[in-house]
C-alpha cells in the first residue's frame, strides 16, 4: 500500500507505524531507528496529534481477557442519530461508533466489562430512547484481524529489523491475561494516556515506579492490554471507511476471515453472531476505492456468499471521544 496525501509524508506513516509496534518508545529511540533527529521526531508527533487526530492510548483485550464483545447497529430517527451517536461516545465501554447509512443508523462497538454493564445498557437505557426504531447486537466471537494488530502494519512502512528493533523488551508471560482491581488506577492512566512517563504512572497508582514498570510490562506481556493508536485515516489519504456485514459459507467461514485479515483494505475483522456471521471494517480512499474492492477481491472471495455494506458518514468515536467543535 501506499500513502497519498498533501499534508503528511512517509516520515509521518513511519512515526506513526513505529508507534503502532511500540506506542510507549521513547522519542530518542524512534528517532534512531528513522534515521531522523530527536526533535524531528517530536515535531512531527506534536503536528500529528493537533492536526492527524493521533492518540496513544492503553486498551484492554476483551478476547484475551474472556470478555463479552459487541457490535451495536442502532437504527434510528433521522434527526437523533447524531445526538444518540455522542451520547454513546461519552461512555468509556464503547468504541468505534460511527454515523452510517446516510445518518440514520448507528454502529457502534461496546466493550462492556461485567454483565451488569450490559444489561444496562442493552436492556436499560437503549430501549428506553424513543428515537431508536431497531436494535440490532452482534456478539463477536473470533478476532481475525485488528486489536493489537494494527492496520498500519499493510503498509510497510517499516522493515522487520526495524519492528524488531523498537518492540518492547516483555517479561515471558505466565498465568492467564488478567486485570486485578488494584491494576484499575494503572490501567485508567493509560486509558488516558498511552505514554504517561513511569513518574505521572507512580503518581497516579501510589505504586513505586519499578513497581508500576513490572506491573505494565507483565499486562502487556499477558495480552490483556496492549497501547494502541488512533488517528484519522483521512491523514494518509483514506477518506472512506465502512462497515461491511459478510455472509460467508458456514464450512468456509474461518478461511473466509483469515483471508480477509490478510486483505490491505481491512482495519478489523471479527466473526459474529447474527444474520451474517462476520464483521469488518474496510478503509479506501474514496468510493470508487471502496467499489473495486467490493466488486473485486471481495467479489471473487470463494465462500462469501452476500455482502451488506453500511459506509461511514462520520465517525464519532474511535478509541477515545473527542467533543466536536460547533
Amino acid at each position: 500500500m501506499e500513502m497519498e496525501s498533501h499534508a503528511f509524508d512517509q516520515l509521518d506513516l513511519q512515526l506513526l507505524a513505529a508507534l503502532e509496534a511500540n506506542g510507549r518508545a521513547p522519542f530518542s529511540r524512534i528517532a534512531e531507528v528513522l534515521g531522523v533527529s530527536d526533535q524531528t521526531i517530536a515535531r512531527r508527533f506534536r503536528r500529528l496529534c493537533a492536526e492527524g487526530g493521533l492518540r496513544v492510548v492503553a486498551v484492554r483485550d476483551a478476547q484475551r481477557l474472556g470478555q463479552d464483545h459487541w457490535m451495536l447497529r442502532l437504527r434510528c430517527a433521522p434527526d437523533s442519530a447524531e445526538a444518540i451517536a455522542e451520547a454513546l461516545a461519552k461512555r468509556p465501554d464503547t468504541a468505534w461508533i460511527g454515523l452510517a447509512s446516510g445518518g440514520t443508523e448507528v454502529v457502534c462497538m461496546t466493550r462492556p466489562r461485567s454483565p451488569g454493564d450490559h444489561d444496562d445498557l442493552l436492556l436499560g437505557k437503549l430501549p428506553r430512547t424513543p428515537s431508536i426504531m431497531e436494535i440490532r447486537a452482534h456478539q463477536l466471537l473470533y478476532r481475525f484481524y485488528g486489536g493489537p494488530n494494527g492496520w498500519l502494519g499493510k503498509f510497510g512502512a517499516l522493515t522487520d529489523d526495524q519492528i524488531d528493533a523498537l518492540r518492547p523488551e516483555l517479561p515471558r508471560a505466565t498465568g492467564p491475561a488478567r486485570i486485578d482491581p488494584e491494576d484499575e488506577p494503572l490501567v485508567a492512566a493509560l486509558e488516558r494516556d498511552g505514554r504517561a512517563t513511569y513518574p505521572e504512572l507512580q503518581r497516579a497508582t501510589g505504586r513505586s515506579e519499578s513497581a508500576v514498570k513490572r506491573r505494565l510490562a507483565g499486562l502487556i506481556a499477558s495480552g490483556a492490554l496492549y497501547i494502541d493508536v488512533e488517528y484519522h485515516s483521512e491523514t494518509l489519504g483514506y477518506a472512506v471507511a465502512a462497515c461491511l456485514w459478510i455472509t460467508a459459507a458456514p464450512a468456509a467461514l474461518h478461511s473466509v476471515g483469515e483471508a480477509l485479515a490478510t486483505h490491505d483494505e481491512i482495519a478489523f475483522a471479527s466473526a459474529t453472531a447474527g444474520p451474517s456471521n462476520i464483521v469488518v471494517t474496510a478503509v479506501a480512499r474514496d468510493t470508487a476505492g471502496l467499489y473495486a474492492y467490493l466488486s473485486g477481491r471481495l467479489g471473487t472471495l470463494e465462500g462469501v456468499q452476500y455482502v451488506e455494506t453500511t459506509p461511514f458518514l462520520r465517525r464519532v468515536k474511535q478509541l477515545t471521544y473527542t467533543k466536536p467543535s460547533r
